[in-house]
């Protein structure tokens, strides 16, 4: 890939400023909607709902790319979010979030550190995103899923439940690279694991062609990057929630 490409993708999918603009005005909650079927799995998340039906504390690990962060606006960005929106559906559990950013560094380079990441961290849940540098790199999507499997899998052994995300959507970079094979990728391995997998994706693909945001605009507005944040972190935390089936009495 041509350096000049390289910077821009780099720009446009890491710094985790998303050129955004709201298209219509109203409800934050519901300009942000999220289709039932996306945020659907068949997989579940037993340690989540144990640790919540026993009074535990929620222990969550998201370990990501830059794209998990707003530079200088750590309390804006999805992980932040996504705690806020636990700790209210979740009133009487301790939620407890740690965010492990590596930035530029493959599914490989990730998966060889999680072990350590869940033995210091002791993570009741490890949210993994992932993806995003593998399709700039062009890495062969075969070493990738063996690398998705690899860290599932030592993640599961360690005993701690896993959330996939996969990569953000952005129409501006869909002609520079090819995520199909990622997606599909993390979709088999999710399945083959039996991990849920949040469609960050298909979610903000969805959203663009809504005209909740608009994902094209070339504007990296911080303001715009905080509300997309908020919204991700707003249909991660039912995400989660719904993969543990926790009812009604769990959220009182």
């Amino acid at each position: 890939m041509k350096p000049g490409v390289w910077t821009v993708l780099s720009l446009t999918l890491l710094a985790g400023h998303l050129a955004t603009v709201p298209a219509r005005a109203g409800d934050p909650e519901q300009i942000c909607d999220v289709p039932a079927n996306l945020l659907s799995t068949e997989s579940r998340l037993p340690k989540v709902g144990e640790a919540v039906r026993s009074g535990q504390p929620l222990n969550v690990l998201v370990v990501g790319s830059r794209s998990s962060t707003i530079p200088s606006y750590e309390a804006s960005a999805y992980p932040a979010k996504l705690q806020a929106a636990l700790k209210e559906s979740l009133p009487s559990t301790p939620v407890n979030l740690s965010l492990e950013v590596q930035s530029a560094r493959t599914a490989e380079d990730m998966a060889g550190g999680l072990l350590k990441l869940v033995e210091a961290k002791r993570p009741t849940l490890v949210i993994w995103q992932t993806g995003t540098v593998d399709a700039i790199r062009s890495t062969d999507p075969d070493d990738f899923r063996n690398a998705l499997d690899a860290g599932i899998g030592a993640l599961q052994q360690a005993g701690t439940d896993v959330v996939l995300v996969n990569l953000q959507y952005s129409p501006r970079t869909e002609s520079m690279i090819s995520g199909s094979p990622y997606l599909d990728n993390m979709r088999v391995s999710a399945q083959e694991h039996d991990v849920p997998l949040f469609d960050r994706f298909a979610i903000m693909h969805h959203w663009n062609d809504a005209g909740d945001f608009d994902l094209f605009s070339p504007a990296h507005g911080v303001e715009l990057a905080k509300r997309v944040h908020a919204c991700l972190g707003r249909a991660l935390s039912k995400f989660v929630i719904d993969a543990a089936h926790l009812g009604p009495a769990q959220q009182n």
